[in-house]
């Protein structure tokens, strides 16, 4: 069975300290705050497996994956001005198109994005795909606080569905007002309190809520052929899906469908390395099999036997081959 994986992560130095160049003027942490940040890069951030494509493509044959869509594991500050924003997208995006042409078949590409200038974004998206033959773009976060439901963003999604390509939602660390709102407690530490607030909940939240707002902003009435992409199997909007058409329904939002309809239709979904069965199989019952795609969030996550996760499901085996393969090829039209 051919596995293809779509949210598969790398870093480049060159990039990195181009962008930490600009993080070093951020104002320094608390103390709190900066030794729960040194405990969760210590423990999450993978290392030199970001940068290494030996041991990535050594990955890769040992465990069954045939392509990879490769994605820039940071993205662009926001505190990178705009002009040199659109300078380190770029520079990101050629670096992405070097692995592909040095390992043909095996690397595809998300463009990574300057966020900073939505219509130089939207500009480099169509380089990406037309010139450097990506596949789409993966967005992480928000910029600056802001979600993309915001009609500065608008020409980006417009470039995306003119293209007929998907863009890909990922996490970040949210704001800190967020987090010390919803996640900060005497009852825990605050280390505690940063994973609740990053890979353990919040940041899985913003996500979702991301592409709740797009959804009630109309952009699937301005933009039918807009597809997105949302990973760890849904960032729980799936499960609400039923409650929101109940609450939010047609008469409310004056959508022309309702939410769990343009979820259906326009979200595909990723596991993102977490190879449940249960959500494996709620998932495809929930959104159709022909919207489940395959992600193994590399190298953040350690997982066992992906390539039988999917051989060993309950799956029919159309539906199989549908989300180990035949749907990525569909989507990001891969040959």
């Amino acid at each position: 069975m051919k596995i293809i994986t779509l949210e598969e992560h790398y870093a480049d130095r060159a990039i990195m300290n181009a962008n930490n160049a600009f993080n070093a003027e951020r104002p320094p942490m608390p103390p709190e705050q900066e030794k729960a940040m040194q405990f969760l890069m210590s423990r999450a951030f993978p290392g030199e497996e970001l940068l290494d494509f030996d041991k990535r493509l050594e990955f890769m044959d040992e465990n069954g994956i045939d392509a990879q869509v490769l994605s820039l594991t940071s993205p662009v500050s926001d505190l990178v001005p705009a002009d040199e924003a659109v300078k380190i997208c770029k520079q990101a995006n050629d670096t992405t198109k070097k692995h592909m042409e040095e390992h043909p078949g095996r690397f595809e590409g998300f463009a990574t994005l300057p966020m900073a200038d939505p219509q130089a974004a939207a500009k480099e998206l169509e380089r990406c795909v037309k010139e450097l033959g990506f596949c789409g773009a993966l967005l992480a976060g928000r910029y600056k606080g802001r979600f993309y439901n915001e009609k500065e963003f608008l020409p980006i999604f417009e470039k995306a569905a003119e293209l007929d390509v998907p863009v890909y939602f990922h996490p970040a660390f949210i704001p800190m007002q967020v987090q010390d709102a919803y996640y900060k407690s005497d009852a825990y530490s605050y280390v505690v309190a940063s994973e609740f607030a990053s890979a353990g909940y919040g940041w899985h939240s913003e996500v979702g809520i991301q592409v709740v707002r797009l959804i009630l902003s109309g952009i699937f009435d301005k933009l039918p052929n807009l597809k997105f992409i949302s990973g760890h199997w849904g960032e729980t909007i799936p499960a609400f899906l039923e409650r929101m058409d109940s609450i939010l329904d047609k008469g409310i939002t004056g959508l022309k469908k309702n939410v769990s309809e343009y979820y259906k239709e326009n979200v595909y979904i990723t596991p993102s390395g977490i190879l449940s069965k249960d959500q494996l199989e709620y998932t495809v019952k929930v959104m159709g099999a022909d919207h489940v795609l395959y992600a193994l969030d590399y190298p953040y996550v350690e997982v066992s036997d992906p390539k039988g996760f999917i051989e060993n499901s309950s799956l029919t085996e159309e539906d199989k081959e549908l989300i180990a393969h035949g749907n990525a090829e569909r989507l990001l039209h891969l040959s």
